[in-house]
């Protein structure tokens, strides 16, 4: 084992607090991430960790625990976005609740002139970035988004596929479009700390978009991009205890390879098909 691993990598209590932080936010990436990914939704992705960044720096600035500022400002701009978001302007409004919220990180950071290395930390990720503290609160609200996703499934699923049809069978299609961006704030937000707001979106997008390419079935694709998420944050946290660099880089750069796989799987798969049928 300690040929394989750095010692003390799975003894550190920082490192286990980032194992169990990071186990849970991987897997609820990967199911969020789905929903994300048939429904063309990158953008809210990419935008919510960098508006729950701001929040993050308020909190700091005012001596609270980073978490409620992240998930406070995540949902804000989840909710500002459903409601502002309508006929066609969903684009304007996210970039411009995104550069709300960063100009706002701005200011909070000026006025707090001992916050350049937790910055750091919320920008990039860190191994040391989850408290004990904090890994309650990332249980407590994960736990929270797996049972909205539950609750949410037939629905969601319903209105990701056909929008028209689920429409026409009653189902509230905008009240199921504001909840879904609510979970998306608060998947995002704690996501922020183990990744980092500048790289957190792409555990939510790259795992799913995988798994997309190697089943077309929803719920083992669902399965599928949580085992690739948990996976690709277990390499990512290893690495980055090696190196000291910053976890968010691994993820991304462990996404984007699994994504490239995938996808030369799946044209080779179309391929043979191709060649059978002749």
């Amino acid at each position: 084992m300690t040929t394989l691993f750095a010692p003390g990598l799975f003894t550190q209590p920082f490192m286990l607090n980032a194992f169990l932080s990071g186990t849970l936010v991987a897997a609820v990436s990967g199911l969020v991430g789905f929903f994300v990914v048939i429904r063309g939704s990158a953008f809210v992705a990419h935008a919510l960790p960098r508006i729950g960044f701001a929040g993050a720096a308020g909190a700091v600035l005012v001596n609270i625990n980073p978490m409620f500022g992240l998930v406070a400002f995540a949902l804000a701009g989840a909710v500002t976005m459903g409601g502002l978001g309508k006929k066609g302007q969903h684009d304007v409004v996210i970039a411009l609740t995104l550069v709300a919220g960063l100009g706002t990180g701005a200011l909070f950071l000026k006025l707090s002139n001992t916050y350049a290395a937790g910055a750091y930390a919320l920008l990039f990720g860190q191994l040391v970035g989850v408290s004990r503290a904090q890994l309650y609160t990332t249980i407590a609200i994960a736990a929270a988004c797996l049972v909205a996703i539950v609750l949410l499934y037939r629905p969601l699923l319903f209105a990701s596929v056909t929008r028209q049809s689920a429409h026409a069978r009653g189902v509230r299609v905008a009240a199921v479009d504001l909840l879904f961006l609510v979970v998306i704030g608060i998947a995002t937000a704690i996501t922020v700390p183990v990744v980092g707001a500048l790289l957190s979106f792409s555990l939510m997008i790259g795992p799913p978009a995988t798994a997309a390419h190697l089943t077309h079935r929803p719920v083992r694709a669902m399965a599928l991009a949580a085992v690739i998420s948990v996976i690709t944050v277990w390499i990512a946290l290893i690495l980055g205890y090696d190196t000291a660099w910053p976890i968010g880089f691994f993820v991304a750069a462990l996404s984007a390879a699994f994504y490239g796989g995938a996808h030369v799987v799946s044209a080779v798969r179309r391929s043979g098909e191709v060649a059978s049928s002749l």
